[in-house]
């Protein structure tokens, strides 16, 4: 494991899906968990079978905890799928794939929600047991839900994505909640003390949105120096269906056009070195841009990525203070 002593900073990362997650692995190791929180979307957070379901919170935690499916990104690698087997030989719903180990997860959070402790209590309690250090913070604890407005009709985000194979048309998006819902104390607490704040390589729309849309969440980071990674790479994605929302809402799917989505939030913008060419078109935007190598298959790459992640984003916080 590399040393974590290079970078003299505190951070936040936003994250959510599997580049989100990918990127938020190589950043545990570099920095230390007193210097680095990660805020995880809870927009995808659902009930099934009778089981409070938390995608993002689980990718992200079992990506840190070296449990993730290298072939997927999600879920437990060498999980079986006996108990899915059983439940639908007797009629019951399977087209959310719950494997045996990954339900042990959701089957002791549900019971811990159940006796009144807070999602973020719940969270703690499970990442502590799978030997995670850093902080993983869900976004809020009140329910908020991604609702995804398609050529089909309105429909949750695990519907849209999993049942449907994201491919009703995408319309436009909605968050069932947004009025009641709030960052929770520890997550403020976190970026009001963060001096870095990462965006990480995650759906825009579904993955970061429904952080920044909580209130108080861009307001807190004004004072920050932020950068986005592009989940988009010459045009396509590594995972998920960012790119097809990008094109059905009528926007050309590129990295530039996510830069120009957090227009007003950034600080600086990590593209892959595919896009050079649009290092242009972003500065344009008056955001300061840097290329690199994005993809991260492997632990290696991951912390590469977040090592130049953060030099680019120190390099930016220096300028800020000159």
């Amino acid at each position: 494991m590399p040393e974590k002593k290079d970078f003299d900073v505190s951070v936040v990362a936003l994250a959510g899906g599997v580049g989100g997650a990918r990127l938020a692995h190589g950043l545990v190791n570099l920095l230390h968990p007193d210097q680095l929180s990660i805020v995880v979307n809870t927009g995808d957070d659902f009930e099934h079978l009778g089981l409070t379901i938390c995608p993002d919170l689980d990718t992200v935690a079992y990506t840190l905890a070296g449990l993730a499916n290298p072939g997927t990104g999600w879920g437990i690698e060498g999980d079986t799928f006996s108990c899915l087997e059983a439940i639908r030989r007797l009629g019951g719903s399977t087209w959310f794939r719950l494997g045996d180990r990954d339900l042990a997860t959701h089957i002791v959070r549900t019971n811990l929600l159940r006796q009144g402790r807070r999602l973020t209590e719940v969270t703690h309690t499970l990442t502590t047991q799978l030997g995670i250090r850093h902080a993983l913070l869900p976004m809020c604890d009140t329910p908020l839900s991604t609702m995804v407005l398609t050529d089909q009709g309105e429909m949750d985000f695990q519907t849209y994505f999993v049942r449907e194979a994201f491919q009703p048309v995408v319309k436009g998006f909605r968050w069932e909640g947004i009025e009641e819902a709030k960052p929770t104390q520890e997550v403020m607490a976190a970026i009001n003390s963060a001096s870095l704040v990462i965006l990480c390589p995650s759906n825009p729309f579904v993955s970061i949105d429904p952080i920044l849309n909580l209130p108080g969440v861009r307001q807190a980071l004004a004072k920050c120096t932020v950068v986005a990674v592009s989940p988009i790479l010459g045009g396509k994605v590594v995972k998920g269906p960012a790119a097809k929302m990008f094109q059905e809402l009528g926007v050309e799917a590129s990295a530039a056009n996510v830069a120009r989505h957090y227009r007003g939030l950034l600080s600086g913008f990590v593209l892959d070195e595919i896009d050079t060419d649009l290092i242009e078109q972003v500065q344009q935007s008056g955001i300061a841009a840097r290329a690199m190598p994005s993809l991260m298959p492997r632990i290696q790459e991951r912390v590469k990525v977040a090592r130049r992640v953060l030099e680019f984003g120190l390099e930016l916080q220096a300028e800020r203070k000159a």
